[in-house]
């Protein structure tokens, strides 16, 4: 028996081909918590009589609700953003699995709430064994990992750094309170240990019966003031959240480094070896690193492999940092390479494994070494931040993070005497591990029943993501070899930004023979406000698209390349120091039929055609 899964069964469909199977199942949602209500102590009297029903105070009020949702109805029609659409080419949205909007709209009649398990028995165990399986998914031991749901990506990356601080200021803890254990280490090298020797101290503080006196002492008790913990480096390509992130936890903005990235907007290694070069130099610790595998404007997957190779080498000279990476976007992908059982496929096989499993057609031409190498190295990370809600297929908000060593959560728990038993042994006190307090425990059943469908290996997540990067790569070698538009006698070219890593295209619209960037910034600017809400209701709208701008001052020089391919000179871009791109992540998994896709794309282009005529006044 096949076990792949059928991607169009998956989704109510553009053209809400599965109706009729989704209302069915909605039927049955509200059938059985109808039922449960009704069983629970089924001799106690109704409440509400078959007279209150009828009385017409009773009908107004039911009426007023009915208004009300029509109302709510209309405005969403009217201004809502059609992601299920072929047509929406925007940001990191798509359909959602039918599974996931099941599973959340019959667990939000029940209302848990996954701060306590006293409050979410069902769900609360739903999101331990989603934590678990997010962590295979990345590579670690679902036995000694720690994972959960948060709201976003956002929160995730707030974890990630909370642990790593938490842990990194363990050390100079131990001096102080078991200087023992911390006898022959002088201060560079306490804040110099490996995480899993860190981890090791803790034990052994736990141990002697000295760890709540350890985290006391640690910064988690007496602040950041002097911990001199050091420097956290991100990659230039960095979501917003690490900025707020450094100031949340009191790090500052000054001890947030950008790093470099290359012109395929993958962080430059060897920028970040000559910055820890530098700071080790002048005896400035590293608290984190941070890698980037889907950066939200270009798609780019920092090469991971090489990163950990670097931080390994370091350690061997006594310079540590902890390693998370921000797999928001692109954590799901990791599906692609895992077989059936589970098992991350060699490089050799895996295009031979996804033509047989039918995830990518074999001209494709996606997979490279550097993309499957950062991959395959993604377990080396001491923590990585994956949303659900983006390649999960799965509906808002449902963000998650995963440490590689579940021990690091005794750094940053907390106990709330009336939600918590301090002797309750149950493994699932969820909040307090989390940033969060009151969780909606919908989302976690939203997150298992996508899961439950939807293998995360070749044969289900594979299969929709690799459609996904298919589409995206008919798109991006259709704009390569697009001739140019002919509008008013004016001939305007497009250029893709780079090569794709996973399913983001950027690309831009320029007038041939116009050497001004600034009229290149304008089209494309007036392209995106003619293809967006910024045109009236995007419901009328033949093609959706977001848009960005990569400027100096974010991405240094990588972005001069870019322009240089439009025949500009390299001092428009030193006079303006800015590049407005047209963004589409195709996270659609509709683009792969070989008998429409070229009717899309001249569909696309003519839109285009339009839009540009508009912008130049036609």
């Amino acid at each position: 028996m096949d076990e792949r899964v059928n991607v169009k069964a998956l989704f109510l469909g553009p053209k809400a081909e599965n109706y009729g199977y989704f209302k069915e199942m909605l039927g049955y949602l509200m059938d059985d918590h109808s039922e449960w209500r009704r069983n629970f102590h089924p001799d106690d009297a109704p409440v509400v009589s078959a007279d209150e029903q009828a009385g017409p105070d009773y009908l107004s009020t039911l009426q007023k609700t009915r208004e009300a949702l029509i109302e709510l109805a209309g405005n969403l029609q009217l201004s809502s953003i059609p992601w299920f659409s072929p047509r929406y080419l925007g940001h990191m949205n798509a359909d959602t699995l039918i599974a996931a909007n099941l599973g959340y709209m019959l667990t939000l009649l029940y209302n848990p709430n996954n701060c306590a398990y006293e409050g979410s028995p069902a769900t609360t165990a739903l999101e331990i064994e989603v934590g678990r399986q997010l962590a295979k998914l990345m590579g670690y031991d679902p036995e000694r990992s720690w994972g959960h749901i948060t709201s976003g990506g956002t929160v995730a990356n707030y974890e990630g750094l909370w642990m790593a601080r938490n842990l990194k200021s363990i050390p100079l803890a131990l001096k102080t309170c078991m200087p023992a254990a911390a006898a022959g280490l002088d201060d560079w090298r306490l804040r110099n240990l490996p995480s899993a020797e860190i981890l090791a101290l803790a034990d052994q503080a736990r141990a002697g019966g000295r760890f709540e006196e350890l985290r006391r002492h640690s910064v988690r008790g007496i602040g950041m003031r002097g911990a001199g913990l050091g420097k956290v480096l991100v990659p230039q390509s960095k979501h917003y959240s690490w900025a707020k992130a450094v100031d949340l936890l009191g790090i500052g903005q000054e001890h947030l480094i950008s790093v470099p990235v290359r012109d395929n907007y993958r962080i430059d290694v060897a920028a970040l070896k000559k910055i820890i070069d530098g700071l080790a130099a002048q005896r400035i610790p590293i608290l984190a690193v941070v890698a980037v595998v889907g950066t939200t404007e270009e798609g780019a997957v920092d090469e991971i492999h090489e990163i950990v190779r670097l931080r390994d080498r370091y350690e061997d000279q006594g310079v540590c940092f902890y390693l998370h990476i921000d797999a928001a976007y692109g954590g799901y992908a990791r599906s692609l390479f895992l077989d059936a059982e589970g098992r991350f496929l060699d490089y050799n096989e895996i295009n031979r494994q996804h033509a047989r499993q039918g995830v990518l057609h074999g001209d494709t031409d996606w997979l490279t070494l550097d993309v499957y190498e950062a991959f395959r190295s993604m377990p080396e990370a001491d923590s990585i931040t994956v949303d659900p809600h983006k390649l999960g297929y799965v509906p808002y908000a449902a963000g998650a993070i995963v440490a590689r060593d579940r021990r690091i959560i005794d750094l940053i728990s907390y106990f709330a005497a009336y939600v918590f038993e301090r002797t309750d042994d149950n493994p699932m006190l969820l909040g307090s591990y989390i940033l969060e307090g009151s969780k909606a425990g919908a989302v976690a059943a939203a997150v298992w029943m996508a899961h439950r469908v939807v293998p995360l290996n070749i044969t289900g997540y594979g299969r929709i993501i690799g459609y996904s990067i298919e589409g995206a790569y008919r798109f991006y070698r259709s704009l390569l070899s697009s001739p140019p538009l002919v509008v008013a006698g004016r001939r305007f070219e497009v250029i893709p930004l780079s090569r794709p890593d996973i399913n983001i295209v950027d690309y831009a619209f320029h007038e041939q023979g116009n050497g001004s960037l600034e009229e290149m910034n304008r089209l494309n600017l007036a392209i995106y406000e003619q293809c967006s809400y910024k045109a009236g209701p995007v419901y009328l709208s033949d093609f959706i698209m977001s848009k960005t701008a990569l400027s100096r001052e974010e991405y240094g020089d990588a972005p001069a390349a870019f322009i240089e391919k439009f025949g500009i000179a390299a001092g428009e871009w030193d006079r303006l120091e800015s590049v407005y791109v047209l963004r589409s992540c195709i996270l659609t998994p509709y683009l792969t039929s070989n008998t429409t896709y070229e009717e899309y794309w001249r569909n696309f282009m003519q839109a285009m055609e339009r839009a540009i005529g508009k912008a130049c006044g036609r």
